[in-house]
C-alpha cells in the first residue's frame, strides 16, 4: 500500500515543487489543499492519509493552531510543519506540540525526502542548523499538556483566549452554558492553571509563531 500524503499550502508552486520532490519516492500517494478548513475535510474525508505537510501562514491556519487542532482530532497522523519561517524557538515550539518534523521551505528535494524517510521510520526531523543544544530540556511543558485536551475542550481554550465568555462560547457551539463551564473546568485542570485568564494568555504564547 502507497503512503498517503497529503500536501497543505496555498502557493500552487510550492505545492507542485512538493509533489515533485515526493515523486521521487516509491510507493507515495498524493493529495493537496490550500486552506486549512480543507485540509481538515481531506482527513476528516480520507482515513488512509498518513502524513500532513502543513504551511503555518495558509488560509485559515494561524501560527500553530493547526497542528494543535490536527493532533486533537487526528492523533495518528503524522504533521511536518513546512514554512519559510525559519528559528530554533519556532521549531521547540512544534515539536512539543507533536509535529514530527519541521522543513524549511528554502529545503531541497535531497533533504526533502530525507526528512520524510526519517518522519515514516517514526523519528523526527528538523534541520541541524535549527536544532538547539540541550533541546529536550529548554521545552516547556505547556504544550505536552496542551495534547490532552480533547478536541472539543482545544475549541473552548481558543474561544477563551479570545476573550469571549461561556454565553457567547455556549452560543457559538450550540452547546449549554454549563457543558463550556465543564469544558472550562477540564481545561484549566489538566493545564493545570488556576483561572480562565492564565490559560488564555498561555495558550496564546504557545500558539505565536
Amino acid at each position: 500500500m502507497p503512503v498517503k500524503i497529503l500536501i497543505a499550502d496555498d502557493h500552487p508552486l510550492f505545492r507542485a515543487a512538493m509533489c515533485h520532490a515526493l515523486s521521487t519516492m516509491a510507493d507515495t500517494a498524493l493529495v493537496e489543499a490550500s486552506t486549512f478548513p480543507e485540509t481538515l475535510s481531506c482527513l476528516e474525508e480520507d482515513d488512509a492519509i498518513e502524513l500532513v505537510f502543513l504551511d503555518l501562514t495558509m488560509p485559515g491556519n494561524e501560527g500553530l493552531h493547526g497542528l494543535s487542532s490536527i493532533q486533537a482530532q487526528f492523533p495518528d497522523v503524522l504533521v511536518v510543519i513546512v514554512t519559510a519561517q525559519e528559528s530554533a524557538s519556532l521549531v521547540q515550539k512544534a515539536l512539543a506540540l507533536g509535529a514530527s518534523g519541521f522543513i524549511p521551505k528554502s529545503a531541497s528535494i535531497e533533504t526533502i525526502v530525507e526528512a520524510v524517510e526519517q518522519v515514516l521510520d517514526g523519528e523526527t526531523w528538523a534541520p541541524s542548523n535549527l536544532q538547539q543544544e540541550q533541546f529536550v530540556d529548554e521545552i516547556d511543558d505547556f504544550p505536552s499538556k496542551l495534547r490532552q485536551l480533547t478536541p472539543h475542550q482545544l475549541k473552548v481554550l481558543r474561544m477563551v483566549s479570545d476573550g469571549l465568555l461561556n454565553k457567547q462560547i455556549a452560543y457559538e457551539l450550540a452547546i449549554s452554558e454549563s457543558t463550556v463551564k465543564q469544558h472550562v473546568s477540564a481545561v484549566l485542570k489538566k493545564l493545570g492553571v488556576i483561572n480562565r485568564t492564565k490559560a488564555g494568555i498561555a495558550f496564546k504564547n504557545a500558539m505565536q509563531v
